[in-house]
């Protein structure tokens, strides 16, 4: 198996050799960090209806993530270089699942896959620009961390905190390596071909804090010639005197096709609001989260989620006129003298879902439970367990059980 290094993390490599040795190359080593995390995933769903195409799929892997993050350069304009490396391998498999590369003309999971990058860094005062590897958290481009190797983009992106309680980001992502694949490809639309893809996704954000406990986001998405996307977004947490947390998180995006529309007609907006309820290690919450438009909720491929719609889980509620709620729980197990241990749960209802002119409405539901545990000592400190259960019901889709167990631990090496 071959690990490709795009042409331009090349360049950024041997631009970065050239420049870092010439002035404070000992603060880049003496402030660097490389350590490898490891990541081991057992996932198994089993289709629970009577048509569907296939009983089961799923998979068992190991994952190793090793990280390299320099310091800076001291010069007036700070240099860095972070280097990464990601590599898995097949110890399982039944089907495709949608964690690791497979082959539908062999109809069989890769036996191993792996990616490896670069990222430049540039520093003044409170800006930094980075060029190369990045793993966004924005409305508009996120990171799918859900299963074996997590997403990649490649693009350069500047993000400053020059202004006090602002911070502005923008930048462009050019290509993307998908949560099963080694490859970077060019941007398109999940859903459609691979033929209908973009020159890139350009995007600028802006985040204020109004107050310690209040703020505001808006971002302006255009992935190039297939669709555009605005994001508005508050979010406030209520403290009260006896140690009740009351957090709210309100949002909207609109989505409408872009230039020659490449991938066909985008027009959907989606509003959301989340209430969660802490107290003592307990939250509880409520969410509700529309859509409107025509068309699906435009994504990424590979299937990116969007982690800022709060009813977005195994399914991800987002078809054309889709209302759904959720309640939700959580325990924090420290307040009972347990820390590293936690628990989640929800359940999402979706209806009024339009499959089209002439066919009568779809609903789907999920029930989600999640238990966590790091090892807070000892030899086996920072080890951590995660066991997962998600069911999810359709009307006219396919009903799936499925179970995910994964462990995980980071040497840092220094």
């Amino acid at each position: 198996m071959e690990l490709k290094w795009p042409l331009h993390a090349k360049s950024f490599c041997l631009c970065a050799g050239i420049a870092l040795p010439l002035t404070g190359f000992a603060d880049v080593v003496d402030d660097s960090h490389l350590s490898l995390t490891l990541r081991n995933l057992y996932l198994n769903r089993n289709f629970t209806n009577a048509g569907a195409p296939v009983s089961k799929v799923g998979n068992w892997s190991q994952g190793f993530d090793l990280q390299f993050e320099s310091g800076y350069t001291d010069t007036p304009l700070a240099i860095g270089l972070d280097l990464n490396g990601q590599y898995a391998i097949r110890l399982d498999s039944t089907g495709n699942d949608g964690s690791l590369p497979f082959s539908r003309h062999e109809q069989k999971a890769a036996d191993d896959y792996g990616r490896a990058g670069a990222t430049l860094k540039l520093k003044y005062a409170k800006t930094i620009a980075r060029i190369g590897d990045q793993k966004p958290n924005y409305p508009v481009a996120s990171n799918d961390p859900s299963r074996q190797l997590d997403t990649i983009y490649q693009g350069a992106v500047i993000e400053s905190r020059d202004i006090d309680n602002l911070t502005l980001v923008g930048g462009r992502f050019w290509s993307i390596v998908t949560r099963e694949s080694s490859n970077h490809e060019r941007l398109y639309r999940y859903g459609t071909n691979d033929s209908l893809d973009s020159d890139g996704l350009d995007f600028v954000g802006a985040t204020y804090a109004l107050t310690p406990d209040l703020q505001a986001s808006y971002f302006h998405g255009v992935l190039n010639d297939i669709y555009k996307q605005d994001y508005g977004g508050i979010k406030h947490t209520l403290k009260f005197a006896d140690g009740y947390q009351l957090k709210t998180d309100i949002g909207y995006f609109n989505n409408r096709e872009d230039g020659a529309a490449r991938s066909g007609p985008v027009d959907n907006q989606a509003y959301f609001g989340l209430l969660t309820l802490e107290k003592n290690g307990h939250m509880v919450g409520a969410s509700y989260q529309r859509m409107t438009g025509d068309t699906v909720f435009p994504t990424l491929n590979g299937y990116v989620p969007q982690g800022y719609l709060p009813n977005w889980a195994g399914l991800p509620f987002i078809r054309p006129d889709e209302r759904s709620w959720s309640v939700r729980y959580g325990y924090n197990f420290a307040a009972m003298g347990v820390p590293g241990l936690k628990l989640f749960t929800r359940y999402i209802k979706g209806t009024d879902i339009d499959r089209g002119a002439g066919l009568s409405r779809d609903r789907e539901s999920e029930r989600d439970i999640m238990l966590s545990y790091v090892v807070q000592g000892g030899v086996l400190k920072d080890l951590g367990f995660e066991l997962k259960n998600m069911k999810t019901q359709t009307r006219y889709g396919n009903d799936y059980d499925e179970f995910r167990l994964i462990t995980t631990y980071t040497w840092k090496f220094w």
